[in-house]
């Protein structure tokens, strides 16, 4: 290591000595997202926004979506089985949050690789919990097995292929139609709603909805169903590569690869 690099490091490992108290494990960076505030990533890391205002010397509560803001953070070590969901279900954050602290926005983990974890009180070695898919402990809407898997067929049919987020997002704008008064008070019937003579997802209508879903749809499913809302209140989705006017006219929520949520 050249001196240069190793006066570098010299400074950030002091400089985290100075910043961070004893009892905080390490340190982490974290990206900000769309919808965050300092008081929603400080609840996230067992931390106050005015802790978080402190060790990121800013002068204000305002951030904006990108910034790079050091969090207090512990580790955890990948165990044979493990998935990013899992590890953030375990230990009461968001697959959101662990992803943007890892820098990780794809699913491929091995057993040893150490991830940092956005909290203060994690564990190292927590073993995992099981995952019932009929459980609606901390579920933000009444649901059942049967609407966790057409949730989950949903959003294989309506995003395969794009990122984790954006699939947790589409179950997101379900959940958020159920909790809505102008829409129906059940996943089942929101997802199959016709008005004006048409179906509200494209899927019910061309047979898509009948395909079995991916086990990461399932994943997304159940992370939406228990609070997990990428698409930041969003009621309405659809492509980027759409003409329709009108979809375009809403307020913009949030946009996650091809995928465009509105409100």
């Amino acid at each position: 290591m050249s001196l240069l690099k190793k006066g570098k490091a010299f400074f950030v490992t002091m400089l985290m000595v100075m910043v961070f108290p004893s009892t905080i494990a390490s340190a982490a960076s974290y990206t900000v997202s769309q919808g965050d505030s300092l008081y929603k990533i400080g609840k996230l890391c067992n931390t106050t926004s005015s802790e978080l205002m402190k060790i990121n010397n800013l002068s204000s509560d305002l951030i904006y979506p990108g910034q790079k803001l050091i969090v207090p953070s512990s580790t955890y070590t990948v165990k044979s089985g493990d998935t990013l969901y899992l590890i953030a279900k375990n230990h009461g954050i968001s697959l959101d949050s662990l992803r943007s602290t890892n820098n990780k926005w794809d699913d491929n983990i091995y057993p040893g690789q150490i991830l940092k974890l956005p909290s203060g009180t994690a564990t190292n070695n927590q073993e995992p919990k099981s995952q019932s898919n009929s459980s609606t402990i901390n579920a933000t809407i009444p649901y059942i097995a049967n609407e966790l898997d057409l949730l989950a067929r949903l959003i294989t049919a309506e995003a395969d292929g794009e990122p984790y987020s954006a699939k947790v997002a589409v179950g997101g704008v379900v959940v958020n139609r159920v909790k809505d008064s102008r829409f129906p008070n059940s996943i089942n019937d929101v997802i199959y709603e016709k008005s004006y003579g048409y179906y509200q997802f494209t899927p019910v209508e061309n047979g898509w909805i009948n395909k079995p879903a991916s086990p990461s749809s399932s994943q997304a499913a159940y992370e939406a169903l228990n609070g997990s809302d990428p698409s930041n209140g969003a009621l309405f989705y659809f492509d980027e590569s759409s003409k329709n006017n009108w979809l375009w006219s809403k307020p913009m929520k949030a946009r996650i690869g091809k995928m465009v949520y509105v409100y």
